[in-house]
């Protein structure tokens, strides 16, 4: 593919000669450093961070690349329209106007919508976790809204699922923060801390330096992952898990804290629905409809060891018709019903019994943890309380993550820490407007989205969409047929597994938009590009920064700090052009982002002048209220959670419901050493992956200063199984799976299991600079690791594939096919 040199003429500044620093933020990635750029003679040469601002204290070298990113001779400029037919290897890239470039794309979407309805349009974007389409993507949510699609992202069932949205199944809310909303780790007062799968050195600087800071005060640290990496040398304890087996270890830490007593008795007999029986029968909670004809199905039922009787709760009160405090939480009882006796159960009674099924030795031999560290990781959790937490993608990209994240939100709720000073609290946010577009009119008639009928408590019940469930609508139509895809810096052929399907179904597309800085495998099949402005280059508001009551305080408007490439455009005026094109311009404030920002911050009182005129940010007054579950209404009940029982649920009748196990139960990952010894046998180590510290998932690998410090690709193993294959380290060598196989250079180290090897998704750009190659994303002689990922087995809520927990070989490459 041949991309036209069209040149980046960037404008000028008005002033060439003066230096300029612009306080704001990288928004590179979640972490979103507080920084200043320097500016000389119109050229952005640094990026340094601000210790000012509440996520200032470092910048990573992503960030300080910045100058680098915006000043790239690669950077799309231009729209460009295909001219050559997709199967072609050169697209004949054709430069064209906005106005043409737009007006094409609206056709498409009016064309779509006419002959299959609105839903056939879908959107995909990056993840606002690893890319900066967090400054637009409430508006292209927005966009999918007004236009009638609920088809609007498809990140969700590779980043966020597990921390964001599974755990809301336990709490009503997330128990990890990846937005405002969600709880976060109080880091500055917690006794202990948990980073679960989470590598804050490479993803977010802000965690990382507070736990810094804490464990100089004392503060306690458990860190679970395959890999010694990071703050894994600082810990008080290091957990080396089996890749995909974190739901064992949490229920078994789980059984030894059960078993000792060490759990917050309180907190689970007060705000859990771990006291409401459950029919041995038929699994169900046990209702007051059971009992009597005339009874309430929403009444559950509990029972009070003390009175030797039945207690009445009503999920709609959240309140008991007596008493709680003798409620039972063990053994069991025979309750005459309209069916006859029945025997139940408490429902904690049912959790104890599912983690008493993995002691240590059971997880020892599940996990490849020794069991003495176990019972110490419980021991820890309890007596340096109050305990946080915060798991990342580590413990997310499995094919058995949602019962996963429940086991580790119940582990966490057995601490009562949940929401309390040093816990994971919701800190209060500024009181911003909506801007997503689900108040609109069109938004409450919306088609399910593509997957919710196969998953309808998993990704796409919020609107997100699966990679693989996209690629089965577009080439086989199910549930229904998508013709037309605008994408936003999504480079799905190799953030996804599976490319080679992904790519078979975006050349089957009647048409696709793709928006962003540079030229990728994903964009290549695109029938319009559209050149985006980098972070750096245009504005975006952020309305509290999320790791702490003071970083929530603050709003602020990043300034560009240089002006865009060519025609580059930025991810929210391409929405709000595009909106405007297809009759929508109302519903977007006439297509004054500036008039959007505005609506956003009218409840806040921050206005828009303001920000402008203080380029550090403005704070807003906000007060934490700990254990809001435990506030009362007037006639005295506690305010709850926002579940169907208004409580931690313990035992989840809604999983039940829909065919799921109602506790979080363990399950093999699919492609294993357990699960398939049949595959084990030609197939020995298994194959996770890691983020790497300098690029940006499948980006930035074209930037010099980056790409120095890692110019190939890599696959980390431990010296034993290399000796075992003959492989040298710097060695090129072959990674197989069931799949296929990709290439990368043997990387050594010692802390690893023997029988785990670590690899790196992202790979497929060159660095002329460096005279460093790019490599085929779709070759076996290229280094897609992805490719390697099959998806027949994923995550039954989620969709998840098994990203992290795969079974590989690994044997060198001959020197000639090096």
């Amino acid at each position: 593919m041949a991309v036209p040199n069209i040149g980046a003429d960037c404008a000028s500044d008005a002033d060439h000669t003066a230096t300029r620093r612009v306080h704001g933020y990288c928004a590179l990635c979640i972490a979103r450093c507080g920084t200043v750029a320097t500016v000389e003679a119109g050229r952005f040469i640094r990026l340094d961070p601000d210790p000012s601002h509440p996520t200032g204290q470092a910048i990573c070298a992503k960030g300080r690349a910045a100058p680098e990113l915006t000043d790239h001779p690669q950077r799309l400029t231009h729209p460009l329209r295909r001219t050559r037919p997709k199967g072609d290897p050169d697209p004949g890239w054709e430069r064209i106007g906005w106005d043409e470039a737009l007006d094409l794309t609206a056709a498409a979407m009016r064309r779509t919508a006419q002959r299959y309805g609105p839903q056939s349009v879908a959107f995909t974007a990056s993840s606002p976790s690893t890319t900066a389409i967090g400054d637009t993507s409430g508006f292209i949510r927005r966009l999918a809204n007004a236009f009638g699609t609920p088809n609007a992202n498809i990140t969700l069932d590779l980043c966020g699922w597990g921390r964001g949205f599974a755990t809301r199944y336990t709490y009503g809310v997330a128990s990890l923060g990846i937005s405002a909303g969600g709880a976060m780790p109080d880091i500055e007062r917690s006794g202990v801390l948990i980073l679960w799968g989470y590598n804050p050195s490479f993803t977010r600087l802000t965690h990382a330096t507070a736990t810094v800071a804490a464990l100089k005060r004392g503060m306690k640290l458990i860190v679970i992952d395959p890999r010694r990496v990071g703050l894994a040398g600082k810990a008080d304890l290091w957990l080396r898990p089996r890749p995909g087996t974190d739901g064992a270890l949490a229920l078994g830490i789980a059984h030894v804290m059960i078993e000792r007593g060490w759990y917050d008795r309180d907190f689970i007999l007060r705000f859990s629905n771990g006291p409401h029986l459950v029919r041995a029968d038929t699994g169900r909670l046990l209702t007051e409809r059971d009992l009597e004809p005339s009874g309430e199905a929403g009444r559950l039922l509990a029972w009070d060891a003390a009175a030797s009787r039945l207690v009445r709760y009503d999920k709609t009160t959240g309140s008991y018709d007596s008493d709680s405090a003798g409620l039972a939480l063990h053994g069991e009882v025979r309750v005459g019903t309209l069916q006859g006796d029945v025997v139940c159960h408490p429902a904690f009674e049912l959790y104890a019994r599912l983690c008493s099924r993995y002691p240590p030795g059971v997880v020892e031999t599940t996990c490849w943890i020794p069991k003495t560290q176990v019972e110490e990781a419980a021991r820890l959790i309890w007596h340096a309380r109050p305990a946080s937490y915060y798991a990342y993608s580590g413990h997310e990209h499995h094919a058995n993550v949602t019962q996963t994240a429940r086991a580790m939100s119940l582990l966490y709720a057995l601490t009562g820490s949940f929401d309390q000073p040093g816990g994971n609290v919701l800190f209060e946010a500024p009181p911003a407007a909506a801007i997503t577009g689900e108040d609109l009119p069109s938004a409450r008639e919306l088609a399910h989205a593509v997957g919710r009928d196969e998953r309808p408590l998993g990704p796409a019940r919020w609107g997100y969409v699966g990679a693989r469930d996209l690629y089965r609508a577009i080439l086989e139509g199910v549930p229904y047929p998508v013709r037309t895809v605008l994408g936003f810096g999504a480079n799905m052929l190799l953030a996804h597994a599976d490319g080679r399907y992904g790519r078979e179904a975006l050349r089957a597309l009647d048409f696709y938009a793709h928006a962003d800085l540079f030229m990728n495998p994903t964009a290549e099949l695109a029938d319009v590009v559209l050149p985006v402005a980098s972070a750096f280059e245009r504005e975006g508001l952020k309305i509290g920064f999320e790791v702490n009551q003071d970083a929530q305080s603050l709003i602020q408007l990043r300034s560009a700090v240089v002006p865009p490439p060519g025609e580059a455009r930025s991810d929210s005026e391409i929405v709000f052009d595009l909106a405007t094109r297809l009759g929508l311009g109302a519903q977007f404030w006439n297509g004054d982002v500036a008039a959007a920002y505005r609506h956003q911050l009218a409840p806040t009182g921050v206005t828009l002048e303001q920000l402008r005129a203080a380029p550090g940010g403005v704070r807003v007054p906000l007060q934490t209220r700990h254990a809001k579950h435990a506030e009362e209404d007037a006639n005295g009940v506690p305010r709850g959670f926002a579940t169907p029982s208004r409580r931690v649920e313990v035992y989840s009748q809604v999983f039940l419901d829909h065919g799921y196990a109602p506790l979080p139960e363990f399950v093999e990952p699919p492609i294993g050493p357990v699960a398939r010894p049949d595959l084990a046998a030609r197939f020995p180590l298994i194959l996770t992956s890691a983020k790497s510290s300098v690029f940006c998932e499948s980006q930035h690998r074209g930037l010099r200063s980056l790409r120095k410090h890692a110019p190939h690709p890599e696959v980390t193993l431990h010296p034993t199984a290399a000796q075992a294959r003959g492989i040298a380290e710097g060695d090129w060598v072959a990674i197989e799976t069931p799949e296929g196989s990709v290439r990368a250079r043997a990387r050594f180290n010692e802390n690893l299991d023997p029988r785990v090897v670590v690899g790196e998704h992202g790979w497929w750009q060159g660095c002329a600079e460096l005279g460093l190659p790019g490599y085929d994303p779709f070759a076996s002689s290229g280094a897609n690791l992805n490719l390697l990922i099959g998806t027949a087995a994923r995550d039954p809520v989620s969709g998840t594939a098994a990203h992290k927990s795969y079974l590989c070989e690994i044997r060198l490459v001959a020197q000639d096919q090096a």
